[in-house]
């Protein structure tokens, strides 16, 4: 009987998480491309009622130029005043999702994301792939500057696009 309550409880309480999740974002225009990576974002995803939260810390993003990065700290991103961008939402068709099978299926994710202090309602396409006792979160949509009051000095502004391409690639560990 314990047997069974242990099996029970280990497949209804599915959590994956991660503390190295990939973020990546890139900025092109015909000017110059900007691109930053991050490795050091967490999430926790409970498979069972699809709930997905991802915590970017915002100094973690790593520029081919020191420039840039201190620029994008100090002068968009505020990352003092603004540590952290955070999504916090719902895999809306999990059913899909057999996270016992290994395979790759396609979801959408909804709920808020907060960026530079201002929340929004997103809807994000993505994929999960399930391999054992990993399931990998990958998708890539894109983000308006202005809807995040990101304001972006005339001076550079033909160098920073108004829409970024965000990039998610993180591999969640079952708990």
């Amino acid at each position: 009987m314990t047997t069974a309550l242990l099996l029970c409880n280990a497949v209804f309480a599915q959590k994956y998480m991660t503390r190295t999740g990939k973020v990546s974002f890139f900025s092109g225009t015909p000017i110059e491309n900007i691109e930053a990576f991050n490795n050091e974002a967490s999430s926790v995803m409970d498979a069972q009622s699809g709930s997905v939260v991802y915590q970017v810390p915002v100094k973690s993003f790593k520029f081919e130029n020191g420039k840039m990065q201190e620029h994008f700290n100090e002068n968009y991103m505020e990352s003092d005043k603004y540590p952290r961008a955070e999504f916090k939402g719902k895999i809306t068709d999990v059913s899909k999702v057999n996270f016992s099978k290994d395979g790759t299926y396609n979801v959408t994710t909804s709920g808020k994301m907060t960026i530079h202090g201002v929340t929004k309602d997103v809807s994000i396409p993505g994929t999960i792939t399930v391999k054992g006792s990993e399931a990998t979160m990958n998708s890539k949509f894109r983000v308006k500057t202005a809807d995040y009051g990101i304001k972006i000095p005339s001076v550079v502004e033909g160098k920073i696009a108004k829409e970024i391409e965000v990039t998610v690639n993180s591999v969640l560990k079952r708990q």
